[in-house]
């Protein structure tokens, strides 16, 4: 039987300048007993706009500072928390490892969740998945859910204030979402929801990459300045909710793969995003597709500051023949490139992109 076509989404997503004073109106049919799972940074960007909107509500909300990593020991951590406190509504503020723990947690313990992220590095806020580390770091699994977040809030004037270079990963991540979703699409792949893939999925994936090269430029020189402006909306929303929205119900592929092939070196790295981007184009290599198509793409990624080589990922030639290998293992979603891949193919995939990314920066230095 043919795949049925799927569709999901998160029940309710609010984005703005001072979105986060809305907070508790969205949120309190949840119930009265919050949980805050939250990175450092994300606790002192929120702390006060959440409790604002709670104003006299009889309301208890507990925040804590979680472990960095989204891994097996920490969700067992907080798990505990929402047993021991009776806590109704799990919410995950900070980046993307606060908010796969926060997911998880919630999933585990039959609890409502709300997102609310303080920077756009990952499209994780929308999604109905996590992401799960073994506490050393490298990758464990990918954790599926039967429904996508409660709710999402994305204050714009918070995410103005972040570092630039999460914006730009946010980016990166974003730039596979459509390229990723289109070989799944070719392939009759399953979505990352385990369906069909629909027309509005692959528009929506459209978009995002539309509106990364329409805006994102003007995004990270709002975002170096403390701007909120109508560019910078264009990539939140495109970061965090095409993106997510659209992975998610199109399926992932080569630039996922080898971002989780990076992280089986155990060792420091770039941020996901910034792998993912540069996975984009090991895909578009594989592919043999047009080249202004690719161009185009590098072009972008050189105008944002993303990497073009390995040695800006922090890997070097030596370790490329394992993250091929990692990032073909079966059930790895490279598989769903059209003729599949091997990781031989997928190795000098890698060096390609790596070499060509040294011509294009030599070429603009002479």
């Amino acid at each position: 039987m043919k795949d049925l076509l799927l569709m999901r989404a998160p029940l309710k997503y609010i984005q703005g300048k001072d979105a986060l004073k809305k907070f508790y109106e969205n949120s309190k049919e949840f119930g009265k007993k919050y949980l805050f799972i939250c990175s450092h940074s994300g606790y002192e960007a929120t702390h006060d706009l959440i409790e604002e909107s709670f104003g006299n509500s009889k309301t208890t909300r507990h925040y804590e500072v979680f472990g960095g990593i989204s891994s097996v020991g920490e969700i067992n951590r907080m798990e505990k928390i929402v047993k021991d406190e009776k806590i109704d509504v799990v919410v995950g503020v900070g980046g993307g490892s606060a908010i796969d723990t926060a997911k998880a947690t919630a999933y585990y313990t039959h609890r409502r969740i709300a997102i609310v992220p303080t920077v756009c590095a990952t499209d994780a806020p929308c999604t109905g998945l996590s992401v799960i580390y073994n506490d050393d770091h490298s990758f464990n699994s990918y954790l599926f859910y039967p429904n996508n977040p409660d709710l999402v809030v994305v204050d714009s004037g918070v995410i103005s204030k972040s570092p630039a270079k999460f914006l730009v990963a946010g980016m990166g991540d974003a730039l596979g979402t459509y390229f990723e979703a289109r070989a799944c699409y070719k392939t009759h792949s399953k979505s990352l929801e385990n369906g069909g893939i629909t027309l509005s999925a692959m528009a929506l994936c459209k978009l995002c990459y539309e509106t990364l090269i329409k805006d994102g430029k003007k995004a990270l020189v709002s975002v170096n300045n403390k701007l909120v402006t109508p560019e910078l909306d264009a990539i939140i929303e495109a970061n965090t909710y095409l993106s997510g929205v659209g992975a998610d119900n199109g399926g992932l592929c080569v630039a996922h793969s080898f971002y989780n092939g990076v992280t089986s070196l155990g060792k420091k790295t770039a941020m996901h995003g910034n792998c993912v981007a540069f996975g984009t184009l090991v895909q578009l290599l594989l592919e043999n597709g047009c080249n202004e198509e690719y161009n185009k793409v590098r072009d972008f990624m050189y105008s944002v500051g993303l990497p073009l080589t390995l040695e800006e990922i922090g890997i070097e030639d030596s370790d490329v023949d394992q993250v091929a290998k990692a990032s073909c293992v079966p059930g790895e979603s490279a598989h769903n490139l059209s003729g599949d891949v091997t990781p031989s193919e997928l190795k000098d995939a890698i060096l390609l992109c790596d070499r060509l990314g040294h011509e294009y920066l030599n070429s603009l230095n002479k």
